[in-house]
């Protein structure tokens, strides 16, 4: 009995459980504990740096493309595609300078890049494009007449060049943008369109409007289909039955 009494005080004996070792490392951790936290807040606020600066990024870009976007909106429906053209007109007067330098027909290099399918293609869709369909309304024949008008316009691809550099994005309104006043054309342009309207002017004066009925012609029907009949028959024989005419109208006929 007194033998375990011995050997359990032995056991909570400090000096037998190597108690110089665990004081030792209970002295080490209150030096080191303060260290790791302040590691380990420095990284968190580094990350919460970064994601704020992410944050601001992604709002900046938002506002740029909401406001490209409405920008967009407000341009006319074809604006894209007027802009390529004019674009592509650009690139073509530039090729042309760049063959007239070195002595080359343009019209000639510009076929050897063309393919057989689509110079084949494009005299296909030549030949349907714009059919003569003859009078439908009068808003089709104003339609086709503003096509006409209009292709005739050579415009000057160089003022135009000199007009994008000197007003840059201005030069392509918007809904916002005040137009009146802020224009003055050329006296090239000016007399251009002078000429043209003198010369529509002089070809309407040309015309001669057809009229369904003449109000002092005798009266020699009973209804449009014998009206028709008889003109018909003024055509073909009225050279024949004229004096016959004359003759009952003065009733001197035998």
């Amino acid at each position: 009995m007194a033998a375990a009494v011995s050997a359990l005080s032995g056991l909570g004996d400090p000096e037998l459980d190597g108690g110089d070792s665990s004081g030792s490392e209970d002295e080490a951790r209150p030096g080191t504990a303060p260290a790791a936290a302040a590691q380990k807040r420095e990284e968190r606020l580094r990350k919460f740096r970064e994601l704020h600066m992410k944050l601001n990024e992604a709002r900046k870009l938002n506002h740029q493309e909401v406001v490209e976007e409405d920008k967009r909106l407000k341009l006319p429906a074809n604006w894209e595609a007027k802009k390529a053209r004019l674009e592509w007109k650009l690139k073509e007067e530039e090729k042309k300078k760049e063959c007239a330098a070195r002595g080359e027909d343009y019209e000639q290099v510009k076929l050897l890049e063309i393919s057989a399918e689509d110079a084949d293609r494009w005299e296909r869709k030549k030949k349907r494009k714009n059919p003569d369909l003859g009078f439908s309304d009068y808003a089709a024949a104003q339609l086709r007449q503003y096509q006409r008008l209009t292709r005739q316009i050579k415009p000057d691809l160089e003022q135009y060049q000199q007009l994008k550099e000197q007003y840059g994005e201005a030069l392509y309104p918007t809904a916002d943008s005040l137009l009146h006043g802020t224009h003055v054309p050329s006296k090239e342009g000016v007399d251009r369109m002078v000429a043209d309207l003198e010369k529509q002017i002089e070809k309407r004066e040309k015309y001669s409007r057809r009229r369904p009925y003449n109000d002092d012609a005798d009266i020699d029907y009973i209804n449009e289909r014998n009206a028709k009949f008889n003109k018909k028959a003024e055509r073909f024989y009225g050279k024949y039955t004229a004096e016959i005419k004359q003759n009952l109208e003065r009733g001197t006929a035998v």
